[in-house]
């Protein structure tokens, strides 16, 4: 269960699966099934010791055995299943304080709230000041070589303050970089603390404990434990919701399948248990996430077939379980894959009225041999049919995307077929990044690699390409009188007030931002710029049972009728 750096893991052979594994020093650490945690210290515990009470290098194991099995069932679970433990309840304040710096996606944003919620179920205080802390936690990003680099130089800074400081601070490096870098990371930055992946977000304060004895390596792939607390969320308004964990996909530009693992979905209720509770706390809207969010549901037991004919949930079943939660005026969902973004998925988008018209899937390129290459499994041309079906439901609908240039091998006519894309499509907005090599993908070993002078060319090329298309397609809202959800005091002007329209594009207007925190107000818009519009106030409406008339057309009824799910109670 726990080993040294030097040996491999021991298989678990014949161990009970109800023996509950703890370090006799100390309070009961992380409490691991069928997988190990690295502690960078040259001993070694086998499970048979463990068992046997066997006292090896300092650290005396003693086997659980006297516990029911609801309990065991509380840590243990088959791989690639997500785990549920009780939180702790009425917990004092420790005196210590925590700071978290997330870099990254609305993943890591999300799993930064985990954290933090669980560090405030024990005991923590967060500080606005990294100086402050008592734990410095650095949540990484590895998806492009200068976020990985971001965060080797604040490690540095932070680095030479322990050496310096007296007293006890731990330093954290957790997500993808964590995944990614594992113990080279320890030996890299020796004053480190811990090493992470995500999917031990839930576990931080099991992994702290058991940093007063030795540094702490947390990479191996186990199951994503369920939501144990509350997250301390940076809005009282949106708030993320995971519904899906990890990616099947191979796509072979991408670090993610390696530092995210295996696609773990959340149960059903749990996730409607989980927004229940937000709706019931005054949040208005919800993202879910999930880094191919419609994949979910392939790996639960459910009402619907998949295409191989397996009977399993789906990510349309799971909107219209979750859809009636009281409270929750908007639902976005985010990442989605091409792949599996069926047309009962567009569907259920434009029946479901607190389905917000806003879609974000990646195309990545317009050239049908570099997505071969990609290992994307579609073409432009069936890109082009999604967001056409997507318009035909919803005219109205803003579409997003990702694209990488200066793929392997990427010619210059394939990139000029990434822009031709762009301006077909007409997105709303393209997250644009030129391709940079990532351990462990096949493409970072092949030997066609594009120059970076090119691929900063195209980037630019790119960009301007962008920014004339989301310009023009902005348009379209001028004019018009749209429903804002006010998130709170423009920042830079604190006599405006800002929020988003279901489209997701950011809104300033004159107003008490402070006073209009959380309503639904009307806004007229008058001034259009790519990625925000400024406007008016029109009124204030409150709460809505349905959205504003923005679909002109009446999608077609359903082909066939739509599963009866079973409901969590309000």
């Amino acid at each position: 269960m726990f080993r040294s750096v030097l040996q491999h893991p021991q298989p678990w052979g014949s161990v009970p699966q109800n023996v509950l594994l703890r370090a006799a020093r100390g309070p009961p650490p992380f409490k691991p099934c069928g997988n190990s945690i690295t502690f960078q210290r040259r001993v070694q515990l086998y499970p048979l010791d463990a068992i046997a009470g066997v006292d090896v290098g300092g650290l005396t194991a003693s086997a659980v055995l006297d516990f029911d099995e609801s309990e065991a069932s509380t840590y243990c679970g088959s791989e690639g299943q997500v785990l549920v433990r009780k939180a702790p309840e009425n917990i004092a304040k420790n005196g210590k304080k925590y700071f978290i710096h997330t870099f990254g996606c609305q993943m890591n944003m999300a799993d930064s709230e985990r954290m933090a919620g669980v560090l405030e179920a024990v005991g923590y205080e967060c500080s606005q000041d990294a100086g402050e802390a008592d734990v410095l936690i650095y949540n990484t990003c590895s998806i492009r070589e200068k976020a990985e680099q971001k965060v080797y130089s604040a490690l540095g800074k932070q680095a030479k303050r322990k050496r310096d400081r007296v007293g006890d601070l731990k330093i954290v490096v957790a997500g993808c970089v964590a995944q990614q870098e594992g113990q080279t990371l320890l030996r890299r930055v020796p004053e480190l603390d811990i090493v992470m992946g995500p999917q031990f977000a839930n576990r931080i304060h099991d992994l702290l404990d058991q940093a007063n004895d030795a540094q702490v390596c947390a990479t191996e792939q186990v199951a994503v434990e369920e939501d144990i607390t509350t997250p301390r969320r940076e809005s009282n308004i949106t708030a993320w919701v995971n519904v899906i964990y990890g990616c099947n996909e191979k796509c072979t530009y991408c670090v993610v399948p390696y530092t995210r693992g295996a696609e773990q979905s959340r149960r059903p209720d749990d996730i409607r248990r989980e927004m229940l509770a937000l709706g019931e706390a005054g949040y208005k809207e919800v993202t879910l996430l999930g880094q191919n969010i419609d994949a979910y549901g392939r790996d639960l037991p459910g009402l619907a077939a998949d295409a191989s004919g397996r009977r399993a949930w789906t990510f349309t079943d799971l909107l219209r379980h979750v859809h009636d939660v009281p409270g929750i005026e908007r639902i976005r969902f985010a990442t989605s894959h091409p792949r599996y973004f069926t047309d009962r998925l567009v569907r259920a988008c434009a029946e479901l009225p607190k389905l917000c018209e806003f879609f974000h899937i990646p195309f990545q390129s317009g050239d049908n041999d570099i997505l071969r290459a990609m290992k994307r499994g579609y073409t432009h041309e069936r890109y082009r049919a999604i967001i056409d079906n997507i318009r035909r439901y919803m005219p109205d609908a803003s579409i997003s995307g990702d694209a990488i240039v200066g793929f392997p091998g990427e010619t210059e006519e394939q990139y000029l077929a990434t822009e031709q894309l762009v301006r077909e499509v007409g997105f709303d907005r393209v997250n644009t990044a030129a391709y940079s090599p990532r351990p462990n993908t096949p493409a970072a070993e092949w030997d066609n690699q594009v120059a970076d002078l090119i691929k900063q060319d195209r980037l630019n090329r790119l960009n301007k390409v962008v920014m004339d298309v989301a310009t023009e397609r902005a348009q379209r809202f001028r004019g018009r009188t749209l429903e804002v959800l006010v998130e709170g005091p423009n920042p830079k002007n604190p006599r405006q007030a800002f929020g988003r329209i279901r489209h997701n594009k950011l809104v300033y207007f004159d107003g008490d931002g402070k006073e209009l925190r959380g309503k639904l107000v009307m806004t007229r818009i008058e001034e259009c710029h790519a990625f925000s519009l400024f406007g008016s106030l029109v009124e204030v409406v409150g709460t809505r049972a349905a959205a504003p008339g923005t679909l002109p057309l009446q999608p077609p009824p359903l082909l066939a009728a739509v599963p009866q799910l079973p409901r969590v109670a309000a």
